[in-house]
């Protein structure tokens, strides 16, 4: 809309492109100002003694007493005319003594005797002075005034919709009536306070009815000055602005500068800036308002603008950055204070001026002009604002009560309810959050995220969601907080979404993350963590811009980077650090933890440097013991003692530390030293649980091979300790009840099931496991390893498989455990699935450093028992190389022993029954020879006091591998090697012939891909040249195009400017126009060619059209070019013009002629509209390019030529015509390869040649 119109004094939005020094002389002389026709000096006629005697006594009008009683008296002695009455009332307004004039005004009326007449013009300026009396006045009584005294907006606008009345009475058609009457229903509309019953962006009932009667009071004053008054158009301009009707208010106040640029109070440029601000092009707002400065340097309402403009300007920028504080400084000390100089009241001024101050904590200034703003304001959103301020000040002294009631009034005077002013709703909400009223606040909270998405109220209302789930995570609560959960990571994940869009310009919110790391820290410690390294990037962001502007010249290479990246990090909060530190502690990233604890160490030391009060020894402590176990967990041992001593030194009860001391003892010095620290320890403090729990681990690896049975489990050393602990120390402690549930598994476990009272006291064992797992679940519903132990009950007792695998993949998800991968690979081997059993279990073994025996044993046993189901030689040696390992990791444990001489029997026998084609003799003989250790190792073994298995079986095992399948393999041996040697030679040649067909292939192979790049790079060849082509062939219509345009263009010889040449008119050839009224609606659309255009015969007067005679269509000729004929024929009005090329495109199509009609056919007139014709249907029916003016229609027959061949080439092609081989085109069948181009013309070509034939 700014651009429709353009005026000469600055065009749309007010901007001149002249400076402000060289005003033209028309404007600067023409300059229109309030009161300019008032005299400086009035001379009033006195009647003398004698009747012709005239005298006139000179009142000094600039120089008037502040009394004018002696004035009133003399006027009212002498008679005078009521222009003297208004003269001096007038005066005394210029000089702003408004009561004055009004009281000058009173009297004039009471002394004027010339009739109604007399008074009109007098009541009419009586209005126009209320009217400004009512902008000077208070919105509201003043403090200490009674209302009724109280002389506000509303009771000036009484009186002067008094005199309004009163003047309408004597002549209602009165022109300057209607322009008092538009602006007082301006002013009454702009106090209306809003309604709550209209939805948010529509206008209350009431001031629409009052804004509609304002717009025609405006327009019957435009109407009786037809046009010429500008002040009525302005007024009409700002009636549809209070509408929202933008673009149609900024086209009047274009209308008012153009025809009076010399307007400057009130200035139409002003208008102009605010309706570009609400349609969004702030900086042509800007540009106007400038320019309303530079025609009047003292525009209070343009300088705070522009202090409005500049202060959204640094909005959108960092607050940190340079641009934000020059920005700043230009709205405020520039602008705004600038207009602070010129009008102290001026409303928008006071309000902008005390939100510096509330800023600055200048609390009184604030107060008072927060007041002043709200007092003398006839907008109610400026009013709204200065009831904010006052709460915002009233709530940073901590006036809750006050606070919430101006929040509640600024809130009101934009609408309230679903309308009203989002920033003192999300103020009423953090008031209810101060009085602790949660319910109250996120009722608030959510109505506001409702209707506006607003990212602060989405941040409180997400961080009161939060405060509930970690209340309700820490306390003794057990509610069920999923809901709360789930809205507070929805609305804290939009906040932090938010802040990625570039047109908000946002600065993100360090608490927002820290609640969404508390939030995911339990259930997705990935994100949890990448929420921590966001806050981390945040600070290092703002410490290295400062570094950087206090070390501007410091030279930048990777290194250096980095360094300073560390030292920064040193300066960030140390807690940040250490949480970080423990998520990658958790996601077994040891060095990376590490590093963090390292860093939060130091950073402990510069905050206790910066902040003396600061506790930073429980800092100091908590780090250095996540130091030590992160040391503990890379199997840094020595240093993790360090740590732990250093700790004790400081704080010799820090029970924590000791308990790692000891357990790095016994892991180090299992019988010895370990043994030792553990019984001090627990001696030390029995009572601390952790230590309690250490004790009861020690005490199952003690007695783990000499348990007590199922009807002595009472007596065993670890589940008494448990005991102790529950009925002593904490009933709840849930590695105890985990622990017991643990020993009734195991014990369970070990019981005999020969008969059916066994079994069901095996399963009553499993039961009363169960029940401990399940309190301890009931205590803990996320224990993963009370979970692990009913799916273990579950496959043991009932055979559950698939229940316990689904509880076994979620407990996998959530502890990093090697025996979680152990029980699943021991579920996949009962399942038979080997591959995800072999597969779980290497996980496991990754998991202890490759050197646990148990996991080792059980990777033996899977690949045996794979061995077995497949009869795969390679599982039964992976089988008896894990085996090998698991005894060489713990040699003492016997049964791993036998496990070695029982696999190698089982391959032994294998071996022996493989047939001699699937088998070699180095396999035999190592099979010969690991059945010889095994017979050594069963006799070992069944000389061992603690063998795993009866030592009869034992010795049997021995005796049949000696007697029995020592022979077998020997006869084995010499059958294989007879074998081998045998088919020595045919094997020989088997791997020759073998061989050489790979190397043939080989050869193929290469050949195939040498070919196909010969190819490829022939075809890009080839795309390349055509695509040169193509190029310069546009290249050169281009230019021929360029060439036809300029010749077509020439001088006006009026103007000067180059035009389009004109067609000369009478010229035959082109479409013939529909005449409006035309009945027969039969023209053709096509046109015809000018060789068969003929004049339309008339009688002999030339009035009338003879009759012609009818004809039947022909059949159509075969075209002579080879090309299709288009089916939407150009429409041209000059076809005639190009020569004699008028009747062929220069493509061989018959562009210009009527599709069902021969060449030869003549024009088709009005009255041939009743013959009928029916026409053949066409053969192909793809549509080509239809030229829509009458122009590009003659550009078509101007660019057709007639060479010799029939082909033209001065046509423009354009993409989708398929009339030029080589360039491919839109067709049914899609785009055409190039390789393929010349083989779907030739088709096309056919296809086209048959549909000649057919019509």
């Amino acid at each position: 809309m700014a651009s429709r119109t353009a005026f000469a004094n600055g065009a749309s939005n007010g901007l001149s492109t002249i400076g402000p020094r060289d005003l033209p002389d028309s404007i600067a002389s023409r300059s229109v100002l309030r009161f300019s026709d008032v005299p400086s000096s009035l001379d009033i006629p006195v009647q003398g003694m004698d009747e012709d005697d005239q005298q006139a006594v000179e009142v000094d009008l600039e120089d008037l007493l502040d009394d004018p009683t002696e004035l009133c008296t003399l006027l009212e002695n002498e008679r005078v005319s009521r222009n003297f009455w208004m003269t001096v009332s007038l005066a005394y307004a210029k000089q702003k003594k408004i009561d004055t004039a009004i009281e000058m005004l009173g009297k004039g009326l009471a002394a004027v005797t010339g009739g109604p007449k007399e008074k009109l013009s007098m009541l009419t300026c009586l209005c126009w002075l209320y009217l400004w009396k009512s902008r000077e006045a208070p919105r509201v009584a003043p403090e200490g005034q009674m209302v009724s005294e109280a002389k506000t907006k509303e009771f000036y606008l009484q009186l002067s919709t008094t005199a309004l009345n009163d003047a309408t009475r004597i002549n209602p058609s009165f022109p300057p009536l209607f322009m008092a009457r538009g602006v007082l229903y301006l002013l009454r509309a702009s106090l209306q306070p809003p309604s709550k019953a209209p939805a948010a962006g529509t206008i209350d009932p009431e001031k629409l009815d009052i804004l509609r009667h304002a717009l025609k009071s405006f327009d019957d004053a435009i109407r009786v000055s037809q046009g010429r008054n500008m002040l009525a158009v302005l007024g009409k301009c700002r009636v549809q602005f209070s509408l929202g009707k933008y673009a149609e208010a900024l086209e009047g106040y274009q209308l008012a500068l153009s025809r009076m640029p010399e307007l400057t109070d009130p200035d139409p440029r002003i208008g102009i800036g605010a309706c570009l601000w609400m349609l969004g092009h702030k900086d042509d707002a800007k540009v106007a308002w400038e320019r309303a400065l530079e025609v009047n340097a003292n525009s209070k309402i343009a300088n705070i603008l522009l202090g409005l403009y500049h202060l959204d300007a640094s909005g959108h920028v960092p607050t940190n950055s340079k641009e934000f504080i020059e920005t700043y400084k230009k709205a405020m000390t520039v602008y705004t204070q600038k207009a602070f100089k010129l009008d102290k009241d001026l409303p928008l001024t006071c309000s902008t001026f005390a939100g510096y101050f509330l800023s600055r904590k200048s609390l009184a200034n604030t107060d008072a002009l927060a007041h002043k703003a709200i007092q003398y304001t006839d907008v109610n959103a400026i009013a709204s604002d200065g009831w904010y301020l006052l709460a915002r000040k009233e709530h940073y002294e901590d006036n809750v009560e006050r606070a919430a009631d101006y929040y509640r009034r600024s809130d009101e005077a934009r609408g309230g309810a679903d309308r009203g002013y989002v920033p003192a709703k999300f103020g009423s909400a953090q008031i209810s959050v101060l009085k602790s009223d949660f319910g109250e606040a996120k009722f608030r909270l959510e109505k506001i995220v409702q209707h506006s998405k607003n990212v602060e109220a989405m941040s409180l209302l997400g961080t009161i969601y939060s405060e509930e789930v970690f209340a309700n995570q820490y306390g003794a609560s057990n509610e069920d907080k999923t809901q709360e959960f789930k809205k507070a990571v929805s609305l804290l994940e939009s906040v932090r979404a938010a802040w990625k869009d570039p047109k908000k310009n946002l600065i993100p919110d360090a608490s927002v993350l820290l609640n969404l790391a508390r939030l995911y820290e339990v259930d997705n410690p990935e994100k949890s963590l990448l929420c921590l390294q966001q806050i981390e990037q945040i600070e290092l962001a703002q410490a290295q811009a400062q570094a950087q502007a206090l070390d501007e010249d410091k030279t930048k290479d990777t290194e250096a980077e980095e360094a300073m990246k560390l030292k920064i990090r040193e300066n960030l909060p140390p807690q940040l650090l250490n949480n970080m530190g423990c998520f990658h502690y958790q996601a077994e990233k040891f060095d990376l933890s590490r590093e963090f604890f390292q860093s939060a160490l130091s950073a402990c030391v510069k905050a206790g440097e910066k902040e003396e009060a600061m506790d930073t020894d429980a800092l100091v402590t908590s780090i250095s013991f996540n130091l030590g176990r992160t040391y503990e967990a890379s199997g840094m041992f020595d240093e993790a003692k360090t740590v732990y001593e250093g700790l004790l030194g400081r704080h010799a009860d820090y029970t924590d530390a000791r308990t790692r001391l000891a357990y790095i003892a016994l892991k180090e010095s299992p019988t010895d030293e370990g043994p030792r620290a553990m019984g001090k320890l627990y001696q030390d403090a029995s009572n601390d649980l952790e230590v309690r729990a250490l004790y009861g681990w020690y005490l199952g690896r003690v007695h783990s091979r000499k348990r007590a049975s199922a009807s002595h489990i009472h007596e065993d050393p670890e589940l008494r300790h448990y005991k102790h602990t529950l009925q002593h120390h904490d009933k709840h402690d849930r590695y105890a009840l985990i622990g017991m549930g643990n020993l009734y598994l195991q014990t369970a476990r070990e019981m005999p099931r020969n008969s059916d009272s066994e079994k069901a006291k095996r399963s009553s064992m499993y039961s009363k496991a169960a029940e401990f797992f399940e309190k301890a679940l009931q205590l803990d519903p996320k224990s993963a390893f009370a979970a692990q132990g009913i799916a273990i009950a579950m496959i043991e007792d009932k055979k559950d498989f698939k229940g316990a695998l689904s509880i076994f993949m979620q407990v996998r998800e959530t502890v990093k455990d090697p025996n979680v991968y152990i029980n699943l690979g021991h579920l996949f081997a009962e399942l038979r699935q080997y591959s995800k059993a072999i597969e779980h279990y290497e996980a496991a073994l990754s998991k202890n450093s490759g050197s646990d025996a148990q996991i080792l044993a059980c990777l033996g046993r899977t690949w045996l028992a794979r061995g077995r189901a497949e009869k795969d030689l390679k599982s039964y040696k992976n089988a008896l190389e894990y085996a090998q390992k698991a005894l060489e990791t713990a040699p003492e444990q016997i049964h791993f022993k036998f496990n070695v001489a029982f696999v190698q029997i089982q391959l032994a026998q294998t071996i022996y029954t493989t047939a001699d084609s699937a088998r070699t003799l180095a396999e035999v003989e190592a099979a010969a020879a690991g059945l010889e250790d095994a017979i050594v190792s069963l006799e070992e073994i069944a000389q061992h006091p603690q063998t795993p298995y009866p030592k009869a079986l034992v010795e049997g095992r021995a005796n049949m591998a000696r007697n029995t399948m020592r022979k077998q393999l020997e006869r084995s041996i010499q059958s294989q090697r007879e074998y081998e040697e045998k088919n020595k030679e045919k094997v020989r040649e088997a791997i020759e012939v073998r061989q050489r067909e790979l190397k043939e292939r080989e050869e193929e192979r290469l050949k195939a891909e040498e070919a196909q790049k010969e190819r490829k790079r022939v075809i890009a060849e080839e795309r390349a040249k055509i695509a040169e082509h193509d190029r310069a062939l546009a290249e050169s219509r281009a230019r021929e195009a360029e060439a036809r345009e300029e010749a077509e263009m020439t001088v006006d010889s009026e103007t000067g400017e180059r035009v389009k040449r004109k067609r000369k008119a009478g010229k035959a050839g082109g479409k013939r126009k529909k005449k409006e009224g035309d009945e027969s609606g039969e023209e053709s659309e096509t046109g015809t060619p000018k060789k068969d255009r003929r004049p339309r015969r008339r009688d002999a007067d030339g009035d009338e059209e003879k009759p012609k005679k009818k004809r039947r269509l022909a059949k159509k000729e075969k075209p002579n070019s080879k090309f299709k004929s288009a089916e939407v024929v150009v429409d041209s009005s000059d076809e005639g013009e190009g020569g004699g090329g008028g009747d062929d495109d220069g493509f061989g199509s018959d562009r210009g002629r009527d599709v069902s009609s021969p060449v030869s056919s003549p024009p088709k007139h009005d009255d041939d509209d009743e013959e009928e014709v029916e026409r053949a249907p066409a053969k192909r029916t793809t549509r080509r390019r239809m030229v829509e003016s009458d122009d590009d229609d003659e550009d078509v027959a101007e660019d057709a030529a007639e060479p010799e061949d029939g082909v033209g080439l001065g046509r423009d092609m354009e993409i989708g015509e398929t009339d030029a081989p080589g360039l491919g085109g839109d067709r049914e069948g899609g785009d055409v390869p190039m390789a393929d181009a010349d083989e779907m013309h030739g088709e096309d070509d056919a296809e086209e040649r048959e549909g000649d034939v057919d019509r």
